[in-house]
């Protein structure tokens, strides 16, 4: 028995050995010879044409096995989630679960599934809609997310199991993520099992939202709601993306087609704002086209609208090429998906005779040749002299009438890319006569391997039209018309002279990054300014100084000469005329106008110190107040004052919230007299968090009549304690106690505040801050 046991078990390890060394794996994008940033309309195009060599025309061996392995790499790569899945797990067949409901991880020899820990408070639906899907694990994130995010923005959530916040913010971000995840990437990040990657994205607590975009990781500071997090998808897209075009405009924003050597693309729409739509194709294709946007709405747009018969009732895309007069391709649709737009727009990326100016662009123009399909280019080497524009008009004419899917038309500058044209037009004489040549060239590996031939000088008359016709229908009967072969030289990249402009507009977008930074990240930019501003009192501390003091001795050699001298004046002041520094701060008044930005909003970490006072007090407590917190103030600290003749419902309501609060000597107000006076009452205010600390008033000076701080400091407001032998005098106090002790109710207000920066001082935390009603 022991023996049939182990026979079996060794079996069962051989057949779970020969499944993992099964067939070797296919990688769906190398065999249809696209990148992993593809577009469905790409791969489509791709596939239609390989699907072409189909085994009953093609009998060479191994096309049958080569056609059934594209048929399958277009299956995964044409469905969504296929896709998805091949791209996170590398699986192409669907009997594999790809990621389930829980992680699943393989550690050599045995398999951890870590849904033995999931708790019920763990929210598995949570996990189920966010964890299976959009999960980012390290290596995808540097593998996949970042190349991409040079197409399209991410937006990425971190989260844990333990995080009973991420709870509250998933209804608002599963809205979201169902509404634009066709438009951007998603990505979640659990720092209980990717705490490297939560580090590598600098995500130091949980929850926390981000976005990537041109491999840069930039943070959401502000209330999770689909309206922000929307606002902040379009915040991350660069500036200058799409230009405004109008009538005035709409020549020189179409001329420019020649200069950067890209199509415009022009979309006509009633909306005042630029699409977010429109302005993600914008990004996704920048290296490409050239995008505008037409305001129909306005009256400086109603030529343009004229000139191209735009329909008014539905969005109106037109691509312009050489031609400006006339658009080269148009769509019409009431309601653009993003899908339809990219398959409109990657199907007039180039112009019809686009200009090789880089190394890239000749690579997509004449891309090396793919199992059996043949691609053939069509150069023109001219120059930008006025002399050669007639042939470049001409042969522009003859791409126009003879384009194909397997035959490119391009032209190329000689005198900027002279390594190539004197490789392609076979010598140095030839190369730097002052006549047009045309060549076909077939490129066969990206090394630069290519086979070409020289078809004659070319002048753009009839006679070169027939001739170069003659040699493309050659060509498809006979490819070895193709005598020459050559390695080519790497394209200069002749736009490498706007590399100043590129890192200017870089230097903007990291400026723009580290205010950011400093307005939302205090903590983290600390030792930053720490250190700026110590190396700017070191530069100009000393400067400054000796400027003051040389100015000082001006002033005191006069006096000297007088030989007058104040009696009274101390040893340590005589001869100083400088003037006091200002000991206090500024404090603004807590309105409607300023109740969100100074208390609502407040960003994490700080805190608004408010005064309540009355229009009779304001000037005597305002003073008293400013001084004493003057020590205190800091970059998250605000202060503000709030009239409590204007905002008594406000007072109230709030104190009601914090019922702990209000329970100030309740048993001992028995008809006493300011019950509810709040004056110099001083609140500290934690918008983020919700909670209240609060300062109540204590007299510690004396009267008239001598009574000490014992007698009448205890009661908040600055009411007397009651006492059964002084009870007459008590009313009497009570009457002038506004005037008599206003100016003594700050005065323990320096050590609250110590205690409130140590972070000893009861916090009273209320559901929510009352709303603009409450403030009349």
């Amino acid at each position: 028995m022991c023996g049939l046991l182990a026979v079996a078990v060794l079996l069962s390890t051989l057949l779970a050995g020969a499944t993992q060394a099964g067939p070797e794996m296919m990688d769906p994008y190398k065999i249809l010879g696209v990148t992993r940033s593809a577009s469905p309309a790409e791969i489509k195009k791709v596939y239609k044409r390989l699907a072409k060599e189909h085994p009953d025309k093609n009998k060479n061996p191994g096309a049958e096995d080569m056609f059934i392995k594209i048929t399958k790499s277009y299956e995964v790569l044409s469905n969504e989630d296929k896709r998805s899945n091949y791209d996170r797990y590398g699986q192409m067949d669907d009997t594999q679960p790809y990621g389930g409901g829980h992680y699943a991880h393989r550690h050599d020899s045995f398999h951890f599934d870590e849904s033995f820990f999931n708790f019920p408070f763990n929210s598995k639906s949570q996990r189920d809609f966010a964890d299976s899907k959009y999960i980012l694990h390290f290596n995808q994130y540097v593998n996949d997310v970042v190349p991409n995010s040079y197409r399209r923005p991410y937006l990425i959530k971190i989260t844990s199991d333990w995080c009973f916040s991420c709870i509250h913010i998933e209804p608002v971000w599963k809205e979201v993520v169902q509404e634009m995840e066709a438009l951007v990437g998603i990505g979640v990040v659990d720092v209980g099992y990717e705490r490297r990657l939560a580090n590598h994205l600098g995500a130091h607590r949980t929850p926390s939202i981000l976005g990537v975009i041109n491999g840069k990781v930039t943070f959401f500071h502000y209330a999770v709601a689909k309206e922000h997090l929307r606002q902040f998808v379009e915040d991350l897209l660069p500036q200058r993306l799409v230009e405004r075009v109008t009538d005035k405009n709409v020549l020189q924003f179409l001329n420019g087609w020649h200069e950067l050597n890209k199509p415009h693309v022009l979309l006509f729409d009633q909306v005042p704002v630029v699409p977010l739509l429109f302005k993600l194709t914008a990004f996704a294709y920048k290296d490409h086209l050239l995008f505008g946007y037409v305001d129909q709405g306005l009256l400086e747009t109603a030529s343009l609208q004229k000139q191209f018969n735009i329909n008014s009732y539905a969005p109106t895309m037109l691509v312009f090429k050489e031609n400006i007069d006339k658009p080269a391709d148009i769509i019409q649709a009431k309601g653009m998906k993003k899908q339809i737009i990219d398959e409109f727009v990657s199907n007039n990326k180039f112009l019809l005779v686009p200009r090789l100016v880089n190394q890239k662009l000749f690579d997509e123009l004449c891309p090396v040749k793919q199992f059996h399909r043949r691609r053939y280019c069509v150069l023109l080497i001219t120059d930008d002299e006025e002399t050669f524009s007639s042939g470049y008009q001409a042969f522009l004419s003859f791409a126009s009438a003879n384009a194909k899917d397997v035959v490119r038309f391009a032209y190329v500058y000689q005198r900027l890319q002279q390594p190539l044209c004197d490789i392609l037009m076979q010598n140095k004489d030839s190369a730097q006569s002052s006549t047009q040549q045309v060549v076909i060239l077939e490129r066969r590996n990206a090394a630069g391997k290519t086979f070409f031939k020289p078809v004659s000088a070319w002048n753009g008359s009839e006679e070169d039209k027939q001739r170069l016709l003659e040699e493309l229908e050659r060509l498809q009967r006979d490819p070895s018309i193709l005598v020459h072969d050559a390695m080519l030289p790497e394209l200069n990249n002749e736009f490498a002279s706007m590399f100043l402009i590129r890192w200017i507009y870089a230097s903007y977008d990291y400026l723009s990054e580290v205010i950011d930074d400093i307005l939302h990240n205090n903590r983290e930019m600390m030792p930053l300014l720490s250190l700026i501003f110590s190396a700017l009192f070191i530069l100009f501390g000393t400067v400054v100084i000796q400027a003051f003091d040389s100015s000082e001795d001006k002033q005191s050699k006069p006096k000297a000469k007088d030989g007058t001298k104040i009696e009274n004046e101390s040893p340590g002041t005589a001869g100083t005329s400088r003037p006091p520094k200002k000991n206090f701060v500024e404090v603004t008044e807590l309105t409607d106008i300023t109740y969100m930005s100074n208390l609502v909003k407040l960003r994490p970490g700080h805190m608004n110190i408010v005064l309540v006072l009355t229009d009779a007090s304001k000037n005597i407590l305002l003073s008293k107040f400013a001084k004493e917190v003057y020590s205190f103030t800091s970059l998250t600290l605000h202060f503000s004052f709030l009239n409590i003749d204007k905002h008594s419902h406000w007072m109230n309501t709030l104190l009601e919230y914090a019922q702990d609060a209000t329970q100030i000597d309740t048993d001992e107000d028995d008809g006493g007299c300011l019950k509810m006076d709040y004056t110099g009452y001083v609140l500290a205010l934690n918008g983020h968090k919700k909670y209240i600390c609060m300062f109540k008033p204590v007299y510690t000076g004396e009267d008239l009549d001598g009574k000490s701080s014992e007698d009448e400091g205890g009661a908040p407001g600055g009411r007397s304690r009651p006492r059964d032998d002084h009870a007459p005098r008590k009313s009497n106090r009570c009457r002038s106690t506004s005037t008599l002790q206003i100016h003594h109710k700050l005065d323990r207000l320096g050590l609250w505040m110590e205690r409130l920066m140590e972070g000893t001082l009861p916090r009273y935390y209320i559901p929510a801050w009352p709303g603009l009603d409450k403030i009349t």
